[in-house]
Parts: C-alpha cells; structure tokens; sequence
C-alpha cells in the first residue's frame, strides 16, 4: 500500500536538498575560500534539508488518525470532589476538546477512542458520547482491559467497538449509592437539622433518613437515566432493548460480549490499525491527541489517589455542594 503523503514529503525533502546543494555550490564552490569549500557546501545543503523537513512535516503531517483515551473514572474536570479519586483520564470537557480539535484537524480522517474505564458520572459520559459521535469521519472505539458502564456509554456513540477475548464489557445499568450517617450522629451525639423549602429539598442528605416517598423519587430519577442507557446503547449498537434490558446490567468477557453483540470485533491494538487501513485504504500513522493544560494542572491531576475497585458498578458521590451525582460505573 503507497503511503502518498511519504511519498509527498520525501519529494519536498528531495526538492530541498537539491536547493541547498546548488545554493551552496554557487556561494561557497564559487566564491568561498578553497579549504572549507566541500565543508561548507555540505553545512548548507544540510542546513535547508533540515528546514525542509521541517515544511514537509508542517505541511504534510505523518499522522491521519487521532486517538484518545478514557481512563479512569469519567468525571466532569478529572477530579473528584470531596472524595478521594484514583488518578484518571482528563475530565471530560478536556476529552471533549480533544476529539474537537483532532475533527478541526485537516489531516485526520478517523479517531481511535481508547477505553479502560469502569465509568463514571452520566452527563459527561453522555458528552463525550456525543462528540465522539459528531466526529466527520469514522470512529473507532477499542478497549484492552474494561469498558464499563460509562465507559460503554461513550462506546455505543463509535462506529465499531473492539474488545479483547477477555475484556470486560457492559454493565449497562444504574445504581445509586445514598450514604446514610443518621446512626453515627445519634450515636456520637450530633444532631443535624435542615431548613428546606421543598418537600425534597434534603432528600438524600447523609444526616437525613430515606423516607418512602423520597425513595420512590430517587427510583424515579434512576429509572430515567437507565431508560436513556437504554435508548442509546439500543441506537447506537443497533441492538434491541429488550436485549439490553434482559443483560440485567452483567460485565461480560469480550468473546461472550462479541456473540452476544454488543463487540463488532475481537483483536489487538495492530487488528484495529490493519482495519482502519483497509477502510482508509493507506497506511495508518496515530497522533495521540492530549489535552492542552498548564503545569499546574498536570501537577494536581498526578497527585489524585486511588479510591475506586474494579467491579465497582454505578455508584454515587458526594459533590462539594453535599448534592447527590449519579454516576455509571
């Protein structure tokens, strides 16, 4: 298979070594002094090789396919409030971004969305999903190790998914974590009272027992987003949703997960790569698109602490306001 933009840019540097050559045989063979003429003319020619590289690259980039990657838990900024967070991918407005400027990029014709993640909260999930999906060219989803939950979610918005035989895959449901502290206050002697204005305006505080009602709401809430789950996965994996439903929210091993087709195709990251060459037909070169963040970030963010196990599920956190999150793991 002819790469045409090697091919390309080989040409340019050609073009370019031609030009030094001559340029410093007529300003050195010429008229340079005797015993550095060979010297100098092979500095120059050196000199605008270089610097036609460097055309060429800017010109006529290497890479035609961007990749990002989701790894960790899905959050809003990659942090994770007041609770401890295990080091992750950044936040989903950074992935976001990413996907946007690798679709501004002239030179890419697909996005590679690399997934090792148990999932995360709902709506940046749904907002990497979303631009994943908004993407002008084909989109490819793979992951090694876990594509859960959120991690689907953003999967069912790609063209393909590709898992390894036993990668873990699925979990599409929905659960909601609601801390209750009301026995360690009485017990401690702290009593905790709300003004609210709203019948479920402290529902789901930690100091609040869950009454039926506020129960029955919550459900509610949850049962809605499992509908959108639902809806999506059932859309974008062109599967049925009583399908779904009936997986009762199972991981499953990749080769199960491909019968049972929520996995188009079972392979390594060089499978991904031959198929993509096929369907672009020329060699694929990846840039791995990262987000542009200062020092101080990058800083903050390799400092985060591990607070997540695998097989976590859909859980719940505490937001610094004390509202309650639902989140896909």
């Amino acid at each position: 298979m002819v790469d045409a933009r090697g091919l390309a840019r080989f040409g340019i540097v050609l073009v370019a070594a031609a030009v030094g050559v001559v340029a410093g045989w007529f300003l050195f063979v010429e008229w340079g002094p005797e015993p550095l003429r060979v010297v100098l003319l092979l500095a120059t020619a050196g000199i605008v090789v270089y610097i036609g590289g460097n055309v060429a690259g800017s010109l006529l980039p290497s890479y035609n396919v961007a990749e990002v990657e989701v790894k960790g838990p899905i959050t809003r900024d990659g942090g994770g409030g007041r609770l401890p967070s295990s080091p992750t991918s950044p936040g989903a407005d950074d992935i976001v971004d990413q996907i946007e400027r690798a679709d501004a990029d002239s030179n890419v014709d697909a996005l590679l969305v690399k997934l090792n993640t148990p999932g995360g909260a709902v709506v940046p999930s749904d907002d990497i999903r979303t631009a994943a999906q908004a993407f002008d060219g084909p989109t490819v989803a793979y992951t090694n190790d876990v594509c859960a939950s959120g991690g689907y979610w953003i999967a069912s918005g790609c063209d393909e998914l590709w898992a390894r035989e036993s990668s873990i895959v699925g979990s599409i449901g929905v659960i909601m974590a609601q801390p209750n502290a009301t026995a360690l206050a009485e017990k401690v002697g702290v009593d905790v009272e709300y003004l609210t204005a709203g019948e479920f305006k402290d529902a789901g505080r930690p100091f609040t027992e869950f009454t039926d009602d506020a129960r029955d709401y919550y459900q509610s809430l949850i049962d809605d987003q499992y509908d959108s789950f639902v809806d999506r996965v059932a859309d974008g994996r062109d599967l049925d949703p009583d399908t779904i439903r009936d997986t009762e929210a199972r991981v499953f091993l990749g080769a199960d997960a491909n019968e049972r087709g929520f996995v188009d195709h079972l392979g390594d990251r060089s499978d991904v790569e031959e198929a993509l060459e096929s369907e672009l037909l020329e060699p694929v070169t990846v840039r791995e698109f990262t987000p542009q963040r200062g020092l101080g970030d990058r800083l903050r963010g390799g400092t985060a602490t591990v607070a997540y196990a695998a097989g976590a599920g859909l859980a719940s956190v505490l937001n610094d306001d004390d509202t309650i999150e639902l989140q896909l793991r």
